[in-house]
């Protein structure tokens, strides 16, 4: 069976990198008796499919929706379209706390000087985080003290600035069809405040204590469907307790160098999610 794997458009600076990382799965999925083929996602719909390396289509918000909201029952997507389409704007944090899961304080709305004054007396901090609310790789992330002036960003999402960024650092947790898989510690470099390998950020393996796991699988049993492959990324608050600041369902890099079999574990999932479509 043919199953794509969605990749950015040709013009997507992305696009190079994720054709070669989708390398690392085809072998895998062969092994399980599939063919998987790179594919840009706008013109997907018509084969199952996961989304797992659909980078850029916070770039391009509208036509990500409209391939969500077309794609059709009948056709697997991994992901669900739904599942999806709910994670693809931040504001689902909002959401997992009222559920219960410990979240990170944020504010959404349209971030001015205003807006961005008031937020600093909300939570209590002399600096903020400033962000769009559908944003991947710290696009258009702000650090601000109370002396900067604030960004002009509609639909936007504001957070107090954590220092365990660049002490402790972030976790994340993944989960490969409903089982926990590996876990993995990034750390911030000198200065910056952003975790991701382009900016510096330093990523090793980390196994995850009890205090992680549990914040970890509540938000997991919260999300509005099963995903079939997840990052649960978690920070620590200034109260000192861990708490969620994204979970991942769309296209998380799986960091499988640090993960046993991590392809292979992604493939049999999919083919078990087949195989349950089909029946």
């Amino acid at each position: 069976m043919i199953v794509d794997i969605l990749t950015p458009p040709a013009r997507n600076a992305y696009a190079p990198e994720a054709a070669e990382q989708a390398k690392s799965y085809i072998e895998a999925f062969a092994a399980a008796g599939l063919d998987l083929r790179p594919r840009p996602w706008p013109e997907a719909g018509d084969r199952p499919a996961t989304a797992l390396l659909a980078w850029g289509y916070h770039t391009a918000l509208d036509e990500w929706l409209a391939l969500l909201d077309r794609w059709p029952a009948k056709i697997p997507l991994f992901n669900a379209a739904a599942l999806m389409r709910w994670n693809t704007r931040k504001t689902y944090l909002a959401e997992l706390e009222r559920a219960g899961v410990p979240t990170v304080p944020t504010w959404f709305g349209d971030a001015d000087q205003g807006s961005v004054s008031t937020a600093f007396d909300r939570f209590g901090c002399d600096e903020l985080v400033v962000k769009p609310q559908v944003s991947a790789g710290s696009y258009l992330t702000h650090r601000l003290t109370r002396a900067d002036a604030a960004p002009a960003l509609p639909a936007a999402m504001v957070q107090p600035f954590l220092p365990a960024i660049q002490t402790e650092g972030e976790y994340s947790l993944f989960y490969i069809g409903g089982t926990f898989s590996h876990a993995i510690r990034k750390v911030a470099q000198g200065s910056d405040f952003r975790i991701q390998p382009q900016f510096g950020g330093v990523n090793t393996p980390w196994q995850p204590d009890d205090e992680a796991v549990a914040v970890a699988q509540a938000a997991f049993a919260a999300a509005p469907g099963e995903p079939l492959y997840v990052r649960i990324d978690l920070i620590r608050r200034l109260d000192g307790k861990l708490a969620l600041i994204e979970l991942e369902a769309i296209e998380p890099d799986l960091y499988i160098h640090h993960g046993d079999c991590v392809p292979q574990l992604l493939a049999a999932a999919v083919t078990r999610a087949l195989a349950d479509h089909a029946s």
